[in-house]
């Protein structure tokens, strides 16, 4: 693919629409591009003057698929996504060269529950991270938890339910990942009803999983709404969680890059 500098070019291969403002696209990937599950890449779609516009996008690919897959969800009036929304097949995608961010399970040491705790679209690099076997063989439980709006939007279920009879990840995956769906406007398909932090102040979401959220026990990785994110780890903050820093690993690690 052609290389200008700092960014390739790229070719979209798949586009799926889940809903109205959610989708789900496929590009190309120059062998040159490496990241760590969890990590986002930064991409870019050319204006009509030529320019192009960059954003942050989370990976929800395996480290080792031959193609990079990411999630969006169409802002309205946005520069990026309202071109992005009108991508076909073949067309031309800009990547950055280089993968960017810090969620991810390195920063963590020792823990036995590992909890994913999602909006939106930022279910996205907790896929990806679902993807690396050494998870599996770290830690006793998993506790995937993605919140939305709408049932509708409780996106990728095919793909996180396939992890319990995954050809490798199965048997270990069917004793240890818990998936919670919750939903903040209906009460139809979902396991619990309510906001993430809610559910975290009056301890539903811990007693439905059960598992409680300790210092000891508990990794928290956090990403999606800005506000969502500030909120859990102040709550979970409250209970003696702490931010895992480089050189000072904690409790939890968050992406927030809105």
């Amino acid at each position: 693919m052609a290389k200008e500098g700092k960014y390739t070019i790229q070719k979209v291969t798949y586009i799926k629409q889940w809903t109205d403002h959610l989708f789900s696209f496929k590009i190309t990937r120059d062998e040159s591009f490496k990241f760590i599950p969890g990590q986002f890449a930064r991409l870019g779609v050319k204006k009509e003057d030529e320019t192009i516009v960059w954003r942050p996008y989370s990976i929800v690919s395996a480290d080792y698929d031959e193609e990079l897959e990411f999630y969006s969800i169409v802002v309205p009036d946005g520069e990026f996504t309202q071109r992005l929304k009108n991508i076909k097949i073949n067309d031309d995608i800009y990547i950055d060269k280089t993968n960017y961010g810090l969620l991810t399970t390195d920063r963590f040491e020792n823990g036995k529950d590992l909890w994913f705790l999602s909006t939106g679209t930022g279910l996205a690099p907790f896929i990806s991270i679902m993807y690396d076997f050494s998870v599996w063989e770290q830690y006793d439980k998993v506790i995937l938890v993605h919140c939305t709006r709408l049932s509708e939007e409780l996106t990728y279920q095919e793909t996180i339910n396939e992890f319990f009879t995954h050809e490798y990840y199965g048997e270990l995956v069917k004793d240890k990942l818990k998936y919670v769906k919750i939903t903040t406007r209906e009460k139809n398909e979902a396991d619990l009803y309510g906001r993430i932090t809610d559910l975290i102040v009056n301890k539903e979401l811990e007693d439905f999983v059960g598992i409680p959220f300790t210092v000891e026990n508990s990794r928290v990785m956090i990403c999606g709404n800005p506000q969502m994110v500030d909120d859990t780890r102040r709550l979970l903050a409250e209970r003696g969680l702490t931010i895992s820093r480089r050189g000072n690993p904690g409790n939890m690690a968050v992406e927030n890059y809105w």
